[in-house]
């Protein structure tokens, strides 16, 4: 049975997309705020990532543990995430109670109270958050590679923010930060399951419409400057050396971002790519190490992370250049490709049989695109990537002008470490 996909406009701007799914048993349902950590000026950094925790601890109908209650006490699930461009709020139930999810969410989305109490008591969690990923050496790492990649942007800063950050924002701010970025035009609401379009519909509908029109919020553009590679190194005790690259790519509207992310299968995104099989499997020169990628508006970046044995870090290092060297003077054979185009749509093909992947992906079609995709269309762009078009975007994403490096260890010798990546 094929999943039909509706759109409908509220008068206020709030968009209402629905994924209907009548073989399921279940619903997701997902409010989606356009704002995230690059609409956040250097004095706000946190503010988005704040609020979304704030959003859990009341409204004038439910405190923090009737909110959770009312969705877990149904058999559901209750959660969120902020990013760099949109801030998601998102349930899961039997999709008897689709009800009660709009309305739990429409309730904090709409009318948290920002309590000064709650206020106090989250600022600590989130302090605790902050330095609870200081302490993990791989999130650390890709912080700093964030940090190294967009220096002195939005882009670089951390999405929690810093303890510094975190404690100077007050109440007033937070309100008005929330009051400004959560309207008509920011919003969007996607529901997938076993629902039907006209039903959400009047759900939401009295749920939304007391949210004013407002305006989508600006962000500084990324810059595309290219220099020689940048290298943030922390020392630090740890028992493994944690190095992470990444390279500028391109945005989410570039007709190469197919091709990128074909790029990043064969290099690492699974266990039979190249990367894996030469350092894990052939070398053991580490347990863990993978690609990824990153689509933004106006920016992207193709990223690898290694956690490797101290005294093999420059022996790893040198062997990932190796390795992207190499499919930037040839390209990939039509076999190689043929398996990471068969890996990548059959990985979007069986995420889409769940009603919450369903959600997130006509969420962020939305956000990203003002329309929903249409995965098959998506699938049949992955498939015609000829192998000289992997090899492009490898020539011109693998520019070591292009590459920023993170390594959190116990290491000290920043300016031999720099001699690797000259």
């Amino acid at each position: 049975m094929a999943t039909v996909s509706r759109v409908t406009r509220l008068p206020n701007g709030v968009r209402i997309a629905t994924a209907e799914m009548p073989w399921m048993k279940t619903v997701a349902v997902g409010f989606w705020a356009g704002v995230g950590g690059r609409h956040e000026t250097p004095a706000q950094s946190g503010i988005a990532h704040f609020i979304e925790h704030l959003l859990f601890k009341g409204t004038p109908r439910r405190n923090a543990r009737q909110i959770t209650e009312d969705v877990e006490g149904i058999g559901g699930y209750i959660n969120a995430f902020t990013t760099e461009d949109h801030t998601c709020y998102y349930a899961k139930a039997c999709a008897s109670h689709l009800r009660r999810l709009c309305e739990v969410l429409a309730d904090i989305y709409i009318d948290s109270v920002f309590a000064q109490n709650e206020i106090e008591r989250e600022r600590d969690v989130i302090r605790e958050e902050i330095l609870m990923y200081r302490d993990q050496p791989a999130q650390h790492a890709q912080e700093l590679l964030t940090e190294t990649m967009w220096p002195g942007h939005p882009l670089g800063r951390p999405l929690t923010g810093t303890v510094d950050s975190i404690s100077r924002l007050n109440r007033k701010e937070l309100m008005a930060f929330q009051k400004a970025t959560y309207c008509g035009r920011t919003t969007t609401v996607a529901v997938a399951g076993a629902c039907d379009h006209e039903e959400v519909v009047r759900i939401l509908r009295p749920l939304l419409s007391r949210l004013p029109v407002g305006r989508k919020p600006r962000f500084a553009r990324a810059p595309r400057e290219i220099g020689p590679a940048r290298l943030n190194l922390f020392s630090h005790e740890t028992e493994q050396t944690h190095v992470a690259l990444g390279f500028h790519a391109f945005g989410r509207r570039d007709e190469r971002r197919f091709a990128l992310k074909l790029l990043s299968v064969i290099l690492g995104e699974n266990m039979s790519s190249r990367l894996f099989q030469k350092l894990r499997e052939r070398h053991g020169y580490c347990y863990s190490i993978q690609s990824s990628t990153v689509t933004l508006d106006d920016a992207g970046a193709f990223n690898i992370y290694a956690g490797v044995d101290h005294r093999k870090l420059e022996r790893a290092v040198k062997m990932i250049l190796k390795e992207l060297e190499s499919i930037c003077h040839r390209a990939p054979t039509r076999t190689e490709l043929k398996k990471a185009k068969d890996y990548t749509s059959g990985q979007t093909l069986m995420g889409l049989e769940s009603t919450t992947t369903q959600m997130m992906w006509i969420g962020e079609s939305l956000i990203g695109y003002n329309e929903i995709q249409d995965p098959e269309d998506i699938v049949s762009k992955i498939n015609a990537v000829e192998p000289e078009e992997v090899q492009r975007c490898a020539c011109y994403c693998l520019h070591r002008g292009r590459l920023g490096v993170a390594v959190v260890g116990p290491t000290k010798e920043k300016d031999r470490i720099e001699s690797w990546l000259a």
